[in-house]
């Protein structure tokens, strides 16, 4: 029923009744000053016509709303799940989350629960916890103008699936301007590779960003007094490129490191709101892979990036990315393979250099590879690209020239402890 009471009282409509039924006035024109609909503007003609001295259009519940006993058993099972995963010190979750278990109760259940309902049910059954308040360390304001001015990337280590009894990286790229992620998978663990992986992902996707915004993980920044490099004299801090860095250097992509835990606020947030939520549904489909558990992240990417308005810009993060594009307002350029490399496996990929020795051979982790058109003692530039799980492809350059190409498995290299 339209609330009719909020607007008009009862004597007004009343007299327009009476009009109506006097031929004064017609049906249509109480319909629309009313706001009501044919079947509601009958119903409360007959209800006037019934009893037109008790006649009232104030709306009065005969008796107080009760869920059904189904949905409040949903409710408290829904919590008790939660209050067992935060009683287990190995799972990260140290919150209820009332929103969650509404969506679920909406999306299994199919019951539709308003959230103060859930949280009043919270409270009356002990599943409650309140939230420790914490002073503002830092800026929530977007700070960017445009798409690809600053990715947000980073990893996070946790148990997200505590049936399957390991830790998972989750690696993840922002936009910061959006809050836009278009990159999420889960690692067995983290590498540098992995991180190759991200950067290749987006930028053949969307494009080569003008920067990243990272952490000094060893993985993208070399730390002088925390790195140690096997040389007589020690290095300064960035005068050695780690695998990482040097494919941003190959793309033109400008590194900034964050240097406290602090500045890293805008993309942690969205970690702590994927973390809360896929380890919630991890438990609750007893996910024990890390497929299936990839199957999760997307479907909560897919929530994050295309339904959910962001609380900070108050737009959908996938819709405020699109609409940027097509105002032109992106620093993203075109990923092009830079001269004289031919592929991108030359680019996204590891690195090493190798002097050929007076039999034109090069080594390589104990392997002796012989290559042709090449003089001894001449520099020999190697890329190293996983093609999959057990082989690798190693492309040999010289004098900016492509000089072979060759296959191994990725065992007899020894690439799972593979650094450079």
């Amino acid at each position: 029923m339209a609330q009719i009471h909020k607007s008009f009282s009862t004597e007004q409509v009343k007299d327009l009744f009476k009009r109506y039924i006097s031929k004064e006035i017609e049906r249509l024109y109480i319909q629309e000053l009313l706001g009501i609909q044919k079947a509601q503007f009958f119903r409360l003609l007959k209800e006037y016509k019934d009893n037109p001295v008790n006649f009232t259009i104030n709306y009065t519940r005969q008796s107080p709303k009760r869920l059904s006993p189904l949905v409040e058993e949903n409710i408290i099972k829904e919590l008790q799940i939660d209050k067992e995963a935060i009683g287990n010190k190995d799972i990260p979750l140290k919150y209820y989350n009332y929103s969650y278990v509404k969506d679920r109760l909406e999306k299994v259940y199919g019951q539709a629960v308003s959230l103060p309902t859930v949280i009043k049910y919270a409270k009356e059954h002990d599943f409650y916890i309140a939230r420790k308040k914490h002073k503002k360390v830092h800026d929530r304001e977007v700070l960017t103008r445009y798409i690809g001015e600053l990715i947000q990337h980073d990893a996070s280590y946790h148990l997200w699936a505590p049936a399957s009894g390991k830790k998972w990286c989750l690696i993840t790229s922002l936009d910061d301007y959006s809050r836009y992620i278009p990159y999420g998978k889960f690692e067995e663990h983290e590498s540098s590779w992995a991180h190759i992986q991200a950067l290749q992902s987006l930028a053949i996707k969307e494009g080569c960003a003008y920067s990243y915004y990272v952490d000094c993980h060893s993985i993208f920044r070399y730390v002088r007094g925390r790195d140690q490099l096997h040389n007589r004299f020690e290095k300064f801090t960035d005068d050695v490129d780690p695998q990482w860095k040097q494919v941003l250097v190959d793309c033109h992509i400008k590194p900034i490191y964050a240097l406290s835990p602090q500045a890293k606020g805008k993309v942690e947030r969205p970690y702590q709101w994927l973390q809360d939520r896929i380890i919630r549904s991890c438990i609750r489909e007893n996910v024990k892979t890390i497929a299936h558990g990839q199957r999760i992240l997307n479907a909560e990417l897919d929530r994050y990036n295309h339904r959910q308005i962001h609380s900070t810009t108050d737009e959908i993060p996938y819709l405020r990315f699109r609409n940027a594009k097509e105002q032109g307002k992106s620093l993203f350029r075109q990923f092009t393979i830079p001269a004289p490399y031919l592929t991108h496996k030359d680019i996204f990929a590891f690195r090493t250099t190798r002097l050929v020795d007076q039999y034109c051979k090069v080594t390589i982790k104990n392997i002796s590879i012989k290559l042709r058109d090449v003089k001894p003692g001449q520099t020999i530039n190697i890329r190293i690209y996983p093609l999959n799980n057990t082989l690798i492809e190693l492309r040999f350059w010289g004098n900016n020239k492509l000089i072979d190409v060759q296959r191994i498995k990725k065992h007899e290299l020894g690439l799972s402890t593979f650094q450079f």
